[in-house]
This record gives C-alpha cells, sequence and structure tokens, in this order.
C-alpha cells in the first residue's frame, strides 16, 4: 500500500497493492497497523455504500462538529470523480478543490479528513460508492454546498446533472460561517 500527499494538507490518495490472477484480484482496502504507522490513528465506526446510475452528482456534504466525518472513499463498482472542497478557514487550499477519478480499475482511495465538503459524479453507466466514516450521520449537523456553485467551479465531467433536491437547495460556499480552522 502506497500513501501519497496530494497539495491539500491531510488530504491522502492511497494506492492498494493489487495482487491479480486468472481468477481475479485480491487487496487490502484498510489494514490499522499500516495506516497507524503513516500517522493515521483513524477510529472508523460507519461504512455507507451508495449506487448510481450515470450523471448523477452527490454532493458537496459535510457534518459540522461535534459530528465532523473524515472519509475514507473508494469505488466498489464503475468510475466516478471524486471531489474535496478545503472549508479550513487560513489552510494554504482554502475554497479550493481537489478532484480524482476513482474506479474499479484502478482501485485507488482518497482519504478526505474532518474540515472538507465531499462529493462525487457518476462517469459510468453505474457505480457503486464506497466509504468508512470517522462519525457517524447526525442529521442536524449536515450541511450542502450547491455543486454548481459559481466561485468552486467545479469541473463535474457530466453534461446533464441529477441530483437530489436536497443538494440542489445547498448553500453556497461564499455564505458558509467558518466550520473548521486549518492547524499544522
Amino acid at each position: 500500500m502506497k500513501i501519497y500527499q496530494t497539495e491539500f494538507p491531510g488530504l491522502l490518495l492511497i494506492e492498494p497493492k493489487v495482487f491479480e490472477d486468472d481468477r481475479g484480484y485480491f487487496f487490502e482496502s484498510y489494514n490499522k497497523l499500516k495506516f497507524e504507522s503513516e500517522g493515521l490513528n483513524l477510529n472508523f465506526v460507519q461504512d455507507n455504500f451508495s449506487k448510481s446510475t450515470k450523471g448523477t452528482i452527490r454532493g458537496l456534504h459535510f457534518q459540522i462538529n461535534p459530528f465532523a466525518q473524515g472519509k475514507l472513499c473508494q469505488v466498489i463498482k464503475g468510475n466516478v470523480l471524486d471531489v474535496a472542497v478545503d472549508l479550513r478557514k487560513n489552510s494554504p487550499t482554502f475554497g479550493k478543490y481537489y478532484s480524482v477519478n476513482l474506479s474499479e480499475e484502478n482501485h485507488l482511495q482518497l482519504w478526505i479528513p474532518e474540515g472538507f465538503a465531499h462529493g462525487f459524479s457518476v462517469l459510468s453507466e453505474e457505480a457503486i460508492f464506497h466509504y468508512k466514516c470517522t462519525n457517524f450521520y447526525n442529521r442536524e449537523s449536515e450541511r450542502v454546498i450547491r455543486f454548481d456553485d459559481p466561485d468552486l467551479k467545479i469541473n463535474w465531467n457530466v453534461d446533464n446533472p441529477i441530483v437530489s433536491e436536497k443538494d440542489l437547495k445547498g448553500s453556497l460556499f461564499s455564505e458558509l460561517p467558518t466550520y473548521f480552522f486549518y492547524e499544522e
């Protein structure tokens, strides 16, 4: 397993070691000891799966304290553009987004720490998306930023997005109070 630091402090791209043969493939998607050896002392409490069709955009979601969540994201089936927006005031990447293609072929994972909004768009006919969370879902602490926020200018690589009513009613980035602060 290789862990790469992105240009966004704390946001990590993870490449598992994949063993392939005529039967298929095998890889460890999470190993507590390996993560701890990289300084990631995480306590996952909830796993989530979603199945979506091509053109679906889910997000941008986050939870505020005391229910803020870190997420370890991967694709089980299909191909998505995974997006994280830095919400940490004073971060060198505050208000910017990072995107990466996660697919069943590349097996990449994205570690998104607390202080980021998260979303993804489905680029394949169908996608099954999985993420492990460091905190439980709490409806009252959930916040949504509009996927089409004019300040963020995210290119979702989708022509006719399919978006939930909740996500269409999200806030603009410029309207958000400060929920998170960057600490080195």
